[in-house]
């Protein structure tokens, strides 16, 4: 089969087209950089060189397409974060009715049941809305939990002031987390086997922790069995990912994203599910990842 893979040099996608590959598919690329593909040039992908921005470009791309994998691309100078997202839904369903292309899998996120409140995630709401317009295309929603990834942005925080933490906190098993394996493993069966029809949300989760449980797995991989999770206040939390280097837009909704997750209407749609299934990557695996990326030599 043919298919068509945004963002394919990412943490997601690229472990995609591997797979892919791996069956004997035909499979392009797209991403924004020749350079960023030619790993995967090289294992047999074609590329498609150009920006999710130009529904021109989509539109010719997917063309002749089985399916199609796709994410919306980080934007760390738009205004809008949430508005970014939206836009990029829109060019998707566009290209999707202009090329005839009849299946899509797509990234969204837990919480995109929520039309305000999540953060971005209020952006992939949006995206799921302009996509479902599309009424004789086959979409999945893949709506993955937060990601272990995500975890990384303590890692100064726990070099420099021996915490870990947020402006959020759940109790044990309140709070679904995923790696990006997983969801990879989750789009590459999907897409494969082309079994879903209509419009249809698949929750892709990893693991059922704390964050209590989270700041004990990684203490006790760091030799820090007394890690504690410390929960910052709104503007503490906001402070610092400007001081990080984050656009105010993108810290407001993640400190907006923190709250939803604090009060439990980030995953509340998760956990009404009835037959939850989950991944491979369990916390204490990742906890082991996270001690390898913490003790690494510095980098020149």
């Amino acid at each position: 089969m043919k298919y068509v893979i945004t963002g394919a040099s990412g943490h997601i996608s690229k472990p995609i087209v591997l797979q892919l590959l791996n069956e004997g598919h035909d499979v392009t690329v797209i991403g924004r950089s020749a350079g960023n593909l030619q790993e995967l040039v090289s294992k047999g992908a074609k590329a498609a060189t150009g920006s999710v921005e130009d529904i021109a470009f989509l539109t010719e791309t997917f063309k002749g397409a089985d399916a199609v994998y796709l994410m919306t691309p980080p934007n760390f100078g738009t205004a809008s974060i949430k508005a970014f997202i939206a836009s990029i839904g829109a060019n998707y369903a566009t290209a999707l009715k202009a090329s005839g292309v009849k299946n899509a899998v797509v990234l969204s996120s837990v919480g995109a049941h929520l039309a305000n409140g999540v953060g971005p995630v209020d952006g992939l709401h949006r995206l799921e809305q302009e996509l479902k317009k599309l009424e004789d295309v086959n979409i999945l929603f893949l709506r993955p939990a937060y990601f272990y990834y995500n975890l990384f942005a303590n890692l100064e925080l726990i070099r420099h002031q021996q915490i870990i933490g947020s402006n959020f906190a759940a109790a044990q098993g309140k709070f679904p987390i995923v790696h990006t394996s997983d969801i990879a493993d989750a789009a590459v069966d999907a897409l494969l086997n082309l079994n879903f029809k209509g419009h249809t949300v698949k929750y892709v989760v990893s693991d059922e922790v704390g964050t209590d449980q989270i700041a004990a797995a990684i203490g006790k991989a760091l030799g820090k069995p007394e890690l504690p999770w410390v929960v910052f206040s709104d503007d503490q939390a906001f402070q610092g990912m400007v001081q990080a280097g984050l656009p105010e837009d993108i810290s407001r909704n993640y400190v907006e994203m923190g709250n939803a997750i604090n009060t439990g209407i980030m995953s509340e749609d998760y956990y009404k599910q009835n037959n939850r299934t989950l991944g491979k990557v369990k916390l204490e695996d990742f906890a082991k990842e996270f001690a390898s990326v913490y003790n690494a030599p510095a980098q020149a």
